[in-house]
Parts: C-alpha cells; sequence; structure tokens
C-alpha cells in the first residue's frame, strides 16, 4: 500500500481498478491528513499527509494503490481533527439508532464503497405524470417500529417494503420519506428523531438497515417501489448556507445511483431557480413543501367564515405548475384524527413546557378535548375526518397523505413530535386491525380519484368550455345553480368538472361545511345525462352508485360533502333494450345476454369494489 498521485475530481471516495482517490475541501492554511483504519476498528493503522503545495486551489487529493475497499474506512484529520468525508457514501459506527457515538474518537468512520456492483434488474424511475401521483408520506423508521406494523424488519427500509402491498390496496403510488440521510439523533437532552439539521446527505442511515449494507438496502426499496408502480421522493431539508454545487451534486448522485424519482426541498436553504434549471434534474419531481392549501382547507373544515374564494383557488392550483403538493396533515401539525380531537397541542412530554410546535392549527375537537366515548362527539369526528379526506382527493392538485391518518393514528395531541422516537412518534397499527371503516373509504375516494379524470387534469382548468360541450371545464355553484354564495357567511360550494374528453363523465361535488343542511340546485348539462351518487360523508362507502331521485336538487346534511357522477341515458338504454322474442330456445338465448348486459352496466357504473385488508 503507497500514496501516489491522485485527481480532485471527484469529491469524496473514487475507485479506480486498484488505486483509490480521496478529494476533499480544505481552506488555506489548514494541515490535512487521510486516516485509514482496519474495519471496525477505532485507531488507524495508516496516516498520509495531504499538503497544500500538492493541493489545487482549496481540495487536497491523493490515491493510494493496493488499497483494499472492502477491509478498510476513512476519515480525514483537518487541523488535528477528526472529520468525516462530506461525501461519504456509508458510515461505520452508526448501526443503532439512538446511541451516541464520539467522532474524535473514531467511533464515527466512512467506508469506502463502491456504487458499481449492484443489480438494478432494468429498474428505470417511474416517470408518472404529476395528475396521476397520490402520495403517502412518511418516516422509515417510525412507519413499521411500532409493534403492531407486524412486519419482520421493524424500522428499517426492508420494513417499508414488507407493507408495500398494503400500500398498493389502499391506492397510493408514491411515498415521500422523511430524511434517510445519516444525521446526528443525539442531541444534549433529546433524540433528533424526524433528522433534520445537518447531515451526511450522500450517505444512507445506516440504523435504517438491517443487513449489513444501507447502500444495498436502500436501492432495494427503490427497486421493490418501482416494481409496484410506486415512486420515491426523499425530503432532503439541506441547512441554510450550503453550497450550491454540493446540492446540485447530492440530487443527481440521489437520482442516478439510487434511481430516486424527486426530491422535496426547502426552497429557502437551496438554490431552487438554479435546481429547476439543472439539465440532469429536468426530468425529476422537485417539491417544495407549503401550507396554504392545508391552513385554507382546516379552517373550512372546521366552519370558519369567508372561506369559499379561498377553497376556489385550493381546488384549482395545480402542483406541476408550482411543485407544491397538497396536505391536510404532515408531521409537523396533528395527525389527522388529532386534527378533529385537540383544540390545543399537548407537547409536554417534549420538555420544553408546551411551548414547541405551532400554535395555530385551525383544529376542532368537535365538543371534547382528547379521547372521548361520547357517542356524538366520536360520530362528529368520524364525519370531520372523511370531510377532510375528501377536500384533499377532489382538488386538482397532488394530495399526499400522512402515514396512519387512513385509520386514526393519534399521537395524543402532539404537534411536534420531533424527539418521540417511541410510540407516540410511531405509526400504531392497532386501530386499523380493530376497525378498518376509515381504511377502506379512504381507498375508495382514492379510485373514484383515479376512476375520473376531471377530478385530476393534466392541463390548467381555465374556467372555459375547452372541449366544445356546452359547459366550462369548470364552473362553481352555491345554493343556486351558476351562482357561486362567496359572501362572508357562506359554508357552501359546489364545483362542476364537465369532462376533459367525449364519452367521460361529468363530476359534480358539493361542499357543506355549515352546522345546517343546505340544499344544492344541481346545474343542467343536458337533457341526456342522469345524475348518480357516488360517495357522500353521510352515507359512508356506497357499494353502487345510486341514482338520484330528485335530479335537480339534492340536500346535503350539516357538515358533509357528495360527490355525483353523470351518466348518459342513451348508452344505459343501448345495453338494457331487447326485442321480445318467444320461442322456448330464444327466450333461454334472451336472458343471458339480458344478464351479461346488466353485468356489464354495472361494471360501468359502479365504483371500484373494496378489498380487504
Amino acid at each position: 500500500m503507497r500514496k501516489i498521485k491522485g485527481s480532485p475530481q471527484p469529491f469524496g471516495v473514487d475507485i479506480k481498478g486498484k488505486n483509490i482517490n480521496f478529494a476533499v475541501q480544505v481552506a488555506k492554511g489548514k494541515t490535512c491528513e487521510l486516516l485509514l483504519y482496519k474495519r471496525g476498528k477505532e485507531v488507524p493503522e495508516y496516516q498520509f499527509d495531504m499538503p497544500e503545495e500538492e493541493g489545487v486551489g482549496e481540495v487536497r487529493f491523493l490515491s493510494v494503490e493496493g488499497l483494499k475497499a472492502d477491509r478498510y474506512e476513512y476519515n480525514f484529520l483537518i487541523d488535528g481533527k477528526v472529520c468525516v468525508d462530506p461525501y461519504v457514501k456509508e458510515l461505520a459506527g452508526k448501526e443503532k439508532f439512538g446511541v451516541e457515538r464520539k467522532l474524535q474518537e473514531h467511533q464515527i468512520r466512512g467506508k469506502i464503497v463502491s456504487m458499481e456492483d449492484y443489480d438494478w434488474q432494468e429498474d428505470q424511475r417511474l416517470h408518472l405524470p404529476w395528475e396521476d401521483v397520490v402520495a403517502y408520506g412518511l418516516h422509515v423508521r417510525g412507519f413499521t417500529k411500532h409493534s403492531s406494523s407486524k412486519v419482520v424488519h421493524k424500522g428499517t427500509f426492508q420494513g417499508v417494503v414488507e407493507k408495500l402491498d398494503y400500500l398498493k390496496e389502499l391506492g397510493v403510488n408514491q411515498i415521500q420519506c422523511m430524511p434517510v440521510y445519516e444525521f446526528e439523533e443525539c442531541g444534549k437532552t433529546k433524540v433528533n428523531y424526524w433528522g433534520y439539521g445537518k447531515g451526511f446527505y450522500f450517505a444512507p442511515k445506516k440504523a435504517y438497515a438491517y443487513g449489513k449494507s444501507a447502500v444495498r438496502e436502500l436501492k432495494d426499496m427503490v427497486r421493490a417501489c418501482h416494481s409496484q408502480g410506486i415512486e420515491v421522493v426523499l425530503e432532503m431539508p439541506f441547512v441554510p448556507g450550503i453550497s450550491a454545487n454540493y446540492v446540485t451534486e447530492c440530487l443527481r448522485f440521489y437520482m442516478l445511483e439510487y434511481h430516486v424519482d424527486g426530491f422535496v426541498l426547502n426552497p429557502y436553504n437551496v438554490p431552487w431557480e438554479q435546481l429547476i434549471e439543472d439539465p440532469f434534474l429536468k426530468d425529476i419531481k422537485l417539491m417544495q413543501k407549503d401550507d396554504g392549501f392545508q391552513n385554507v382547507m382546516r379552517r373550512f373544515l372546521k366552519g370558519d367564515e369567508n372561506m369559499v374564494n379561498d377553497v376556489i383557488w385550493a381546488l384549482k392550483n395545480r402542483s406541476s405548475e408550482n411543485g407544491k403538493c397538497n396536505y391536510i396533515t404532515t408531521q409537523t401539525g396533528f395527525t389527522l384524527w388529532d386534527l378533529v380531537s385537540y383544540d390545543c397541542k399537548h407537547n409536554e412530554e417534549n420538555g420544553e413546557k408546551n411551548l414547541d410546535g405551532p400554535d395555530y392549527n385551525y383544529s376542532w375537537n368537535c365538543g371534547a378535548e382528547g379521547p372521548s366515548r361520547k357517542r356524538s362527539v366520536v360520530n362528529l369526528r368520524k364525519n370531520q375526518v372523511k370531510n377532510a379526506l375528501e377536500l384533499l382527493l377532489t382538488a386538482q392538485g397532488t394530495p399526499c397523505l400522512l402515514a396512519g391518518d387512513e385509520f386514526c393514528n393519534s399521537q395524543r395531541g402532539n404537534n411536534n413530535a420531533y424527539c418521540q422516537d417511541n410510540e407516540t412518534g410511531w405509526v400504531n397499527w392497532t386501530q386499523l386491525k380493530k376497525d378498518d371503516w376509515l381504511f377502506q373509504y379512504t381507498k375508495k375516494l382514492i379510485g373514484l380519484r383515479k376512476e375520473h379524470r376531471c377530478l385530476h387534469q393534466s392541463t390548467a382548468l381555465s374556467g372555459m368550455d375547452t372541449t366544445r360541450c356546452g359547459i366550462p371545464d369548470v364552473s362553481y355553484h352555491g345554493e343556486n345553480a351558476w351562482q357561486v354564495k362567496a359572501e362572508v357567511s357562506s359554508r357552501q360550494l359546489g364545483v362542476l368538472y364537465s369532462g376533459t374528453k367525449e364519452g367521460e363523465f361529468p363530476c359534480f361535488t358539493a361542499y357543506n361545511m355549515h352546522w345546517l343542511p343546505h340544499h344544492f340546485a344541481i346545474p343542467s348539462i343536458g337533457k341526456n345525462v342522469e345524475w348518480y351518487l357516488v360517495m357522500a360523508t353521510k352515507d359512508g362507502v356506497l357499494c353502487e352508485a345510486k341514482k338520484l331521485e330528485n335530479q335537480k336538487d339534492v340536500l346535503l346534511e350539516e357538515r358533509s360533502v357528495a360527490i355525483l357522477v353523470g351518466r348518459r341515458i342513451e348508452e344505459k338504454k343501448s345495453r338494457s333494450e331487447k326485442k321480445p322474442i318467444h320461442t322456448a330456445k330464444t327466450q333461454n338465448v334472451n336472458k343471458i345476454e339480458k344478464r351479461q348486459g346488466a353485468e356489464e352496466l354495472c361494471k360501468e357504473e359502479q365504483p371500484a369494489r373494496e378489498g380487504k385488508v
């Protein structure tokens, strides 16, 4: 093993045959050495000087000949201080979550990793259109760490893989993962459970792997998700002041090496305009979190006044134009069940005297703070979470669910569980096993959204007759058709989508967030269309579309949503009308044909059937 002339590019470690190159940025005037450790040892076995005069600008580099990558680990010693390579691809010494390890005592070291020996089996990024995505936000550890998850590899990338059948049945086709890179989870007094803050962004978190290689297991997870038609998006909340070049290199790296489909970024910490113009990142989803949709819909949900115009904006806004997904809940703030169960945050167990976390959650406890056995309170909460999901999944923008919201997961009123690496912060699957009513409802809603293109259109809605069908692509209504009741006291809105192409069914969604029932006049879109109720908050999940007896008016009970779908009368008659046949033989044929016709009609008119968890 000997030092030879190296290359200043790329940064980090680069394996070239029998030679391994190391390059790192070091400020002028500082000393730098490469430390090499036998794998698993905490004492350096070799040290190689990286003098400033042999560098280029602020880059120090060298190559080591005869170094076997699988037998050694490394760090840099800069001005007498042990430093981990900012471009390290995997860490040693961080195998267990929440166990403090000291870098200055060489307990944390960089692995020398080859990125070329993984079999992707022809895997490619999915490139799902924005409008077709139904996303699902999760914390890789917290998603399956709870004993109720019943997975074998709890709290790991593989644990997510074990839940893919569940996610596919629910209907989501994208997961948005909270930080999966190496971060320091051991703070001075609390655990950094979420992972925000400074980190080694190029290295997947070793504590999220059940085996020896976090690199391999993150790739396994991505490949498995893609095989099920599910995109993988990583949240990368880089710290303020980070280099633009570093951010760009990191995103390119995950896109190329891990086949990642997109990133959630903080636009205030990264060069957003530079990133969206980067040629490598042109066909990847770059997203930013924004609470605009969330706050509007939460306020409308609980019955705040003067919200109708804001709701119109929120329903129409599209993610592909601004990179913003629609959220009702995220990890910051209440879970969906807590949103309708608490007026105030309850973060006492965080140890900050309940001063942390957002104060304005636009929540409503439905008449009792916290858990309640009152039937009226529980029923109202169930009603409200269904309303929230309908607001989310009938909006044009890309929806994102928070893991566990689909079965009433609770954090007991904690709206800032950043330090709760325990049953408070983990998803508790017990409620799903007890009663899957909300799972089935959410699944049905997602299926309904996918079935009707007008609920997730590929182009922006203009309010004009773009398809020459005689009515606008989108129009807004109140208790009177074609008239929006948008004054301060109004809490009602009807939205009509005409359908995007010939043959597609129109949809009318009526939202009544008032505490009183209201009639909605159904807008006429032609004599050859009949309206069917396919989903309603008060009626729960409908197994079959129900034809309205009154085609001109629908009564919505207090705090409820109804979704209507138009069916063309001609299609129904053409399938069901048969000429009378009187012979015994032809009568049997006629019965078979009528039964087959009825089955075909049911398949067309009835939404997707529910399955069991």
